[in-house]
């Protein structure tokens, strides 16, 4: 799952966009400034400090304290922070854990992923009529323990070819026409791809894309059994052993399936993560056409 680098003139641009800024502030306000009310301390930073400083954590896959030294070593990490270092300094990495945690308390990162889909629907961005469903393993350290230091129930060991893994599945829901991730579940990375797909698919979606690992999925009694999921048609592309008794008719209409799927490569970071990808594919088709 790679979006490649970012530049700051990619990922400012969804942030000075004013009713994108405006919306996610507002999202995260009421949470921050009720859970922050009444305790001792230093005057709460603003939300949107906080939520830019989030935002590069997310981007750059940094630790609490890793951010912050970023922060104070990179000129570019700072401008896009919108510090002053004359009259503050950079939000340490304790104020960072207390945002973090109250986001996933809340569930923002859904909040926040929602409040994106909802601006590019709204403007027209999404082109609707096809979905592309994907899975993407995301693995962790074996010895990950939770609070009572046990394995944390929300990992679990699978085998995907010849190599094992642990960690947790990220399942998305992808625009068709424009590559935009409208939707994002997160299971045990041992839960079958085909399990989420129903999850995965709009009401108003007519076709539906997919590798080989969601054969059948069209037969699922959570699919037939729905009005509106029974009625999709599902292109889902042959296993690699077939591929090779296939005629050359066949094959390119293989071929025309994966280039549509190939739009595609913890809960909260991953709403953040691709609401953050939307905004930057979004910035550089605008860049492109203009």
């Amino acid at each position: 799952m790679e979006f490649g680098q970012p530049s700051f003139t990619d990922v400012e641009y969804g942030n000075r966009r004013r009713v994108s800024k405006r919306r996610w502030v507002g999202v995260i306000e009421p949470y921050y400034y009720t859970d922050t009310k009444g305790k001792r301390g230093r005057k709460a930073k603003p939300v949107e400090t906080m939520l830019r400083m989030y935002l590069l954590q997310v981007w750059f896959s940094l630790a609490d304290e890793g951010v912050e030294d970023a922060i104070y070593d990179s000129y570019a990490m700072r401008r896009f922070m919108g510090l002053d270092f004359v009259v503050e300094q950079v939000p340490d990495a304790t104020t960072l854990l207390h945002f973090r945690h109250l986001l996933e308390k809340h569930k923002l990162g859904e909040a926040l992923f929602t409040e994106q889909n909802q601006i590019f629907d709204k403007q027209g961005w999404i082109m609707r009529g096809g979905s592309i469903v994907d899975a993407t393993i995301i693995a962790a350290p074996s010895s990950t323990k939770n609070a009572s230091g046990a394995r944390d129930p929300a990992m679990h060991q699978t085998k995907k070819g010849n190599q094992w893994y642990f960690g947790m599945k990220a399942h998305t829901g992808v625009d068709a026409g424009t590559g935009y991730v409208h939707t994002v579940t997160a299971t045990a990375a041992n839960v079958h791809d085909l399990d989420e797909a129903a999850r995965l698919v709009r009401a108003d979606d007519e076709v539906v894309y997919a590798d080989a690992g969601y054969q059948g999925a069209a037969k699922r009694p959570e699919i037939i059994g729905d009005e509106d999921l029974s009625k999709v048609e599902w292109r889902i592309a042959a296993r690699k052993g077939v591929l090779k008794t296939m005629t050359e008719h066949d094959r390119g209409v293989e071929s025309g399936k994966a280039s549509v799927r190939a739009k595609v490569k913890n809960l909260n970071l991953l709403h953040v993560l691709f609401a953050s990808a939307n905004w930057l594919m979004r910035a550089r088709a605008v860049a492109l056409s203009g």
